[in-house]
């Protein structure tokens, strides 16, 4: 596999998610700070994204060095399209955890430790899902073809879906295997995924919970990692910019729980992201789009897609001022 990562740029990017995996899930996650305020969230999630923002100019500078500008400029863009995509499609995982919480019951003094778990397991998962798909890529060139239909049908399908009714998570086949098969309590143990009774281990509903917001992270893998194939397939653009993103959901998640029902327009913006990149995947053989120019096209979908939910916000509030 072909790629612009050194021994020196893994490293640097290794050391970088370890501090701020520290700083994210332990520090921030100590017992005492289950949950963040909407003004903390907004600032760690400014941190987060200083910081991904800082290593794209410190990658720039690296490569500007050892390969020349134009190499330099050329990755970094990459890198930095990766990055508001991976960030982008993450928005709507974060929506699924909230109304998993809510469909459970899980009260947000409770939620902190299946975020922290949720958060490594998707970049334990992330991680491996990356490398097989940078090895099919090289040894299957016409996979890019398939991940290019496969965004296509996925954005046309989720902007003409219906809105699932939270209450549907329980009929899931999933949900109702897992407790056919586990051995649970009824209610809630604190923070315990699972609990001793008269000897009999149990799992508890926070288990459950768990479980669910690890598959949900599967299936938006599956769509997230195909797009970014659609910008690069340089493994180490790839996984850098996948885990930035991924290293501030939890800032991100505590951000969006009070404010969720504000962005109803979100699903439509990611839908045409996604068809765009499926489409970009599709005529690669005939035309290839710059990645400046996808870079420019992904931030005007998002940009035009928040300008309208804006707009639609103010005339929902006005409707109900008036009545």
């Amino acid at each position: 596999m072909q790629t612009v990562g050194t021994p020196l740029l893994w490293g640097s990017f290794a050391v970088v998610v370890l501090i701020m995996l520290a700083i994210d899930l332990f520090l921030q996650g100590r017992r005492g700070a289950q949950t963040m305020s909407f003004k903390q969230a907004a600032v760690w999630s400014l941190v987060w994204v200083s910081v991904s923002l800082l290593f794209s100019a410190a990658f720039w500078w690296y490569l500007e060095g050892s390969a020349g500008r134009e190499v330099a400029t050329t990755q970094t863009l990459a890198f930095l399209t990766g990055y508001v995509l991976e960030k982008a499609l993450a928005v709507d995982n974060v929506f699924v955890w909230l109304m998993l919480f809510s469909y459970f019951s899980i009260p947000a003094a409770l939620q902190r430790r299946v975020l922290i778990y949720g958060v490594l397991g998707a970049i334990v998962l992330r991680t491996i899902m990356i490398f097989a798909g940078s090895w099919l890529v090289t040894q299957f060139s016409w996979i890019l073809y398939l991940f290019g239909a496969f965004l296509l049908l996925t954005g046309l399908k989720m902007a003409f879906s219906k809105e699932d009714d939270e209450n549907a998570v329980g009929d899931k086949p999933v949900v109702r295997w897992l407790r056919k098969h586990l051995r649970m309590t009824d209610a809630l143990e604190g923070e315990k995924f699972f609990t001793r009774k008269n000897g009999v281990l149990f799992a508890t509903p926070l288990l459950l919970v768990l479980i669910m917001v690890e598959l949900s992270d599967v299936i938006f893998a599956v769509d997230s990692i195909p797009a970014i194939f659609a910008v690069t397939t340089d493994p180490f653009i790839v996984l850098t910019s996948n885990l930035f993103a991924i290293l501030g959901l939890r800032a991100m998640y505590f951000l969006l729980a009070n404010v969720a029902e504000r962005f109803s327009m979100l699903k439509y913006g990611l839908a045409v992201v996604l068809v765009f990149i499926g489409v970009k995947m599709l005529i690669v053989e005939f035309y290839h789009i710059p990645v400046s120019f996808s870079l420019g096209v992904v931030g005007a979908i998002l940009g035009s897609t928040l300008l309208i939910n804006a707009w639609v916000n103010r005339k929902s509030d006005q409707k109900k001022i008036s009545q």
